[in-house]
């Protein structure tokens, strides 16, 4: 059966019919039809949000039955997880064991760590100045909220949106980036399974149209966004017609500092994983490496040398390293990006060209690792979202912070260096939503997560969702 729409419980074509073919990025081949959803089915789906925001059988539950409900959706996600697992590779590129071991590893733990917040959203009481009155807080559901996800990790941010919002008692509409939907259909089609109501979590697929449409309504209180930064500014433009909130995580350009005292071998390893997880298609991917002109042609060397004997191939490959890029139009646009560096005056080391050979058919880009970059150049400034490393060199300690600060971008950084001191100064001075000494960027349900100046407003995850996903309203009682 080819996905369709979720709108108030019922499994429905787009109401004009209208669909798209997803594609497999390792091989170009079809993997299914989807329906692309017009206005028409936006209203519909937000009509049935809205209604299911106040329906006993959504409103009335207890907390403890909500996290039911979500204990029971990760239970799902884990049963099928070779399934999810093998869809995300199809349908995204990723090799089979980064599927595996975050894409679904990743949702199903947020549906868990969020139904123990279900039991947990609790207000407070503050003394006032006023004499015989009782003041008291209530955390509230914001309502009917628009999630709408990129095409990078698609099953594991729908996750973290949706978890949190159902946790706090929202109602949502989800749209997936038309590139990548066939995981979120099938996780909206086990959350459905797991007991949740009909027209508490409705899905949309889809491309722009729909997503516009559901920013632009009237009847969505909240809009939780991941994607890019220009997208992002369009948002928040549109949010403003009603004041709706958003919550935005954008695009990074991640320093990576390998201090001098660093061990080189363990900070080639882990940048490489940190920059190349997902093809580099990662927000918080290194892409830009300042090196201790002590140490800058040691790495550079081995980085290069590492980067270039990663196995290329298809995701579903079990010795795969490295999977394809996402489009062809993706594809296009990090070699057009390599070209600039290359114009520029930057050095190309290993790679810098799409793979050939067998590999041609699909959307592969080989690795590319650049020395002799200067700050200035479009490789530094730029957010490619590809496999693109570039190594710059460093003098002097005190320049790092205002170098990894200089640019719009602050969404992720990382230090190298056994030394504490230093870890933690750099850790204050750059400017960034997380900052990780001796280790790769990956996420945590935990733990907060977004980013500064261009990367975004708020944070999600962690209890630092609940502010995104709750309104607080204050009761005054007086007793007199």
């Amino acid at each position: 059966m080819r996905p369709r729409l979720l709108i108030g419980g019922r499994w429905t074509e787009a109401a004009d019919g209208a669909g798209f073919a997803s594609h497999d990025p390792a091989s170009g081949a079809v993997t299914g039809w989807v329906a692309e959803a017009g206005e028409a089915d936006v209203d519909a789906a937000v009509t049935a949000a809205r209604v299911a925001l106040t329906d006993p059988a959504w409103a009335g539950i207890s907390a403890a039955e909500r996290a039911r409900l979500l204990w029971r959706t990760a239970e799902l996600i884990e049963e099928h997880a070779q399934e999810l697992a093998e869809l995300e590779t199809r349908d995204q590129g990723q090799p089979i064991g980064v599927a595996r071991g975050v894409s679904v590893a990743g949702a199903a733990e947020h549906f868990r760590y969020y139904a123990g917040w279900c039991t947990k959203i609790e207000g407070a009481v503050a003394p006032v100045n006023f004499p015989d009155t009782v003041h008291y807080t209530r955390r509230e559901p914001v309502g009917v909220c628009a999630l709408i996800t990129p095409w990078n990790f698609p099953l594991m941010i729908a996750a973290w949106k949706i978890a949190p919002a159902l946790a706090c008692g929202n109602t949502v509409i989800v749209k997936p980036a038309e590139q990548t939907p066939l995981t979120t259909v099938r996780l909206v089609e086990l959350i459905e399974r797991a007991g949740v109501p009909a027209g508490v979590v409705n899905l949309l697929t889809g491309g722009p149209g729909p997503g516009r449409a559901l920013v632009a309504h009237a009847g969505v209180d909240k809009v939780s966004f991941t994607g890019s930064t220009a997208v992002g500014r369009e948002i928040v433009r549109a949010c403003a017609d009603n004041l709706k909130r958003p919550t935005l995580e954008l695009g990074g350009k991640a320093p990576s500092i390998i201090a001098a005292d660093a061990d080189i071998d363990a900070a080639v390893e882990g940048n490489l994983r940190g920059a190349l997880l997902n093809s580099g298609q990662v927000c918080a991917a290194y892409t830009r490496f300042y090196v201790d002109r002590r140490r800058v042609d040691e790495f550079t060397a081995k980085l290069a040398a590492a980067a270039s004997a990663l196995r290329l191939g298809p995701g579903l490959d079990p010795a795969t390293e490295i999977g394809p890029l996402v489009s062809a139009e993706h594809l296009a646009k990090v070699d057009a990006g390599v070209r600039c560096g290359v114009a520029e005056g930057a050095e190309v080391v290993t790679g810098g060209a799409r793979a050939a050979g067998a590999l041609e058919e699909g959307h592969f880009y080989r690795p590319t690792v650049f020395a002799g970059v200067r700050d200035d150049m479009s490789v530094v400034r730029d957010e490619l979202f590809g496999p693109v490393l570039p190594v710059l060199a460093y003098d002097d300690p005190e320049e790092l912070g205002p170098r990894a600060n200089d640019t719009e971008y602050g969404l992720a950084a990382a230090v190298w260096t056994r030394d504490l001191t230093t870890a933690h100064r750099l850790a204050a001075d750059i400017r960034a939503g997380a900052v990780f000494v001796n280790m790769p960027p990956v996420p945590d349900s935990a733990a907060p997560w977004g980013g500064y100046k261009a990367s975004g407003w708020g944070r999600e995850m962690g209890k630092y969702a609940l502010e995104a996903y709750t309104e607080v309203k204050g009761v005054w009682m007086h007793l007199g």
